[in-house]
């Protein structure tokens, strides 16, 4: 069974959608391959094909005003399926779902995505809404 690595067009049309203006964060959690897997057979490490994303796709996400607002490092699955595990985790916010939409679009990070593809086994990408952080859990 294959892992996720692109949206579905059903679940892309659910995001775009989604009521609300204003910021959005994507929560993304990615596995990478140990050996990516480019369609042309070009050698990399899932690693090496995932830098090389982040550099060819950095200059759409900031153009666009998008930014890493948080990122940490995979330590354990304390509440989960034991065997899975995130090589990057990390959250990226964009000012509008629209501001996503257009980068996603854009030909030079559509370029880039081969990258990507080629690097991630597995991932997940959350869309959320920001709040203000609270006090204590469940505010």
């Amino acid at each position: 069974m294959g892992g996720h690595i692109d949206p579905t067009r059903e679940r892309f049309g659910a995001f775009r959608g989604l009521p609300g203006e204003g910021p959005i964060h994507m929560l993304n959690l990615v596995r990478l391959r140990d050996q990516a897997v480019y369609p042309d057979g070009r050698r990399a490490t899932g690693a090496e094909a995932y830098a090389a994303y982040g550099r060819d796709s950095g200059p759409v996400f900031r153009r666009l005003g998008g930014r890493i607002v948080w990122s940490g490092d995979f330590r354990l699955m304390l509440i989960g399926p034991e065997d899975e595990r995130w090589d990057r985790c990390f959250i990226a916010e964009y000012p509008s779902a629209a501001a996503f939409v257009a980068m996603i679009r854009d030909p030079d990070y559509r370029n880039a995505v081969v990258h990507r593809q080629a690097a991630v086994l597995d991932s997940r990408l959350i869309r959320l809404s920001p709040r203000p952080p609270g006090e204590g859990f469940g505010e």
